[in-house]
């Protein structure tokens, strides 16, 4: 499978509407498209695969290391994995702020790491030469940060056609290549929110205006340009346990990462349920509940007969994680910023307040403080924080993990913990381990 990365310039310069339209013409093209996200978000996958019908593959260094990139990267040829119609041919990455932007993990290192060229989305609104010089000063800079980073050439974003995009196109160097135009169209915004875009399944981009934005891409040049990353080890071999893990999945718990719920699949069975449609809690021997926005259905939380099973099991014992919102959702009360308190679960010692301004947003290490549900005493584990919320927990309140990179949630710990639940701010991937962890307990 062949790839290629979109990167861009700056955060704010239309790289998800790029990879769309990117991924429409190539599928118009007559390829099997498959999506990937450089970086830890979980938003922009969501338009991806409303595009593409098949999950977007999250691509973090921080996260997964090299070789889980690669190894992630590669799951996505297995048709078995998708009902979608075959294994895709071709890999468009999104990147994530700009090319070089990040302190542990950024798109060049994603770049590097797979070694995939790198096409650079520029907004062109109001430039034409100046967009070739941003362009040859990204591919020049490569050298002066010693990054092994490939920019091939230019995507222009938000750029008529005529004497507009011929003026880009024969502005760039022989070095760099024209590859096509992304024209500006209201229709072409995605609507914003707090944490990002509205998700593809609210707001998804009409099929007019995608169609519209594919009309200028050079598909064939982006296919050209296009190479495989290098083939990692293969992966040790999973063993399925006669388990149950029972997976909160609807628009309050939303942000879960393809690989994590791939490899609770293959580590045991995967029962879904939606506590916003009033889904019983399943029979299970555990429970996963993700991220996603339950202070947007707090109310319908509040009522959601599986929290209240849920919070009666958990005091028996059974083990529970909870990532951000699914922390959010075990705490005692969840408050909005308009003010209106909630009743949650009420596993966990803690109450949740919304705050208009995010609280925390980095790539995180927490170091396990004795061996607990998702790691052993002293490992740490990598992952991703991003919330508008915060906690405050009980003065006695019990934590499993100390913060060595990040917020967490006071700073200095994250993972509170009671009986056998666990909730945290932090997100982690599959390539972490803890979801191992998690199967081998039961």
């Amino acid at each position: 499978m062949n790839g290629i990365v979109l990167a861009g310039t700056a955060s704010g310069v239309g790289k998800t509407v790029a990879t769309l339209a990117v991924c429409r013409a190539l599928e118009r093209a007559g390829h099997t498209v498959q999506a990937a996200k450089a970086g830890p978000d979980f938003i922009d996958p969501s338009h991806h695969e409303a595009v593409t019908g098949r999950p977007s593959r999250t691509l973090d260094p921080w996260l997964e290391g090299r070789t889980g990139m690669r190894r992630n990267y590669y799951r996505a040829e297995d048709a078995t994995a998708t009902d979608s119609g075959g294994a895709p041919d071709v890999c468009v990455v999104e990147g994530m702020m700009g090319l070089y932007d990040g302190s542990v993990a950024s798109t060049a290192d994603v770049a590097a790491a797979l070694d995939l060229p790198v096409v650079l989305v520029v907004d062109a609104s109001a430039g034409m030469q100046s967009v070739a010089a941003s362009a040859l000063g990204f591919r020049e800079y490569a050298a002066h940060a010693d990054a092994d980073v490939d920019v091939v050439g230019v995507l222009a974003q938000r750029a008529h056609g005529g004497r507009h995009a011929d003026g880009i196109r024969d502005a760039l160097p022989e070095s760099l290549t024209y590859y096509g135009r992304v024209p500006p169209r209201d229709d072409l915004e995605i609507p914003e929110r707090h944490l990002g875009l509205e998700r593809g399944t609210e707001s998804p981009l009409g099929d007019e205006a995608l169609d519209a934005a594919a009309e200028s891409i050079r598909t064939q040049r982006l296919l050209d340009a296009a190479r495989a990353p290098p083939r990692p080890d293969p992966e040790p071999a999973s063993t399925r346990r006669e388990r149950t893990v029972a997976v909160a999945r609807d628009a309050a718990f939303c942000f879960a990462y393809p690989a994590v719920l791939e490899r609770l699949r293959e580590r045991a069975h995967v029962a879904t349920f939606s506590p916003l449609a009033g889904d019983a809690l399943p029979d299970c021997d555990a429970v996963y509940l993700p991220g996603g926005y339950p202070e947007l259905h707090a109310a319908d939380l509040a009522d959601a007969p599986a929290l209240d099973a849920l919070a009666r099991r958990a005091s028996d014992g059974l083990p529970v994680l909870g990532e951000c919102g699914g922390l959010m959702a075990l705490c005692e009360s969840l408050t909005t910023t308009d003010g209106d308190t909630y009743d949650m679960a009420g596993v966990l010692p803690a109450d949740v307040r919304m705050h208009e301004r995010y609280q925390a947003l980095d790539h995180v290490a927490l170091r396990a403080r004795d061996d607990g549900l998702t790691a052993a005493d002293g490992e740490t584990q990598h992952g991703h924080e991003y919330h508008y919320s915060s906690l405050s927990p009980d003065a006695d309140a019990r934590f499993a993990f100390d913060v060595v990179r990040g917020t967490g949630i006071d700073d200095d710990h994250d993972g509170l913990t009671e009986h056998e639940t666990v909730g945290t701010y932090c997100h982690r991937h599959a390539a972490s381990g803890a979801f191992d962890r998690l199967t081998d307990s039961l």
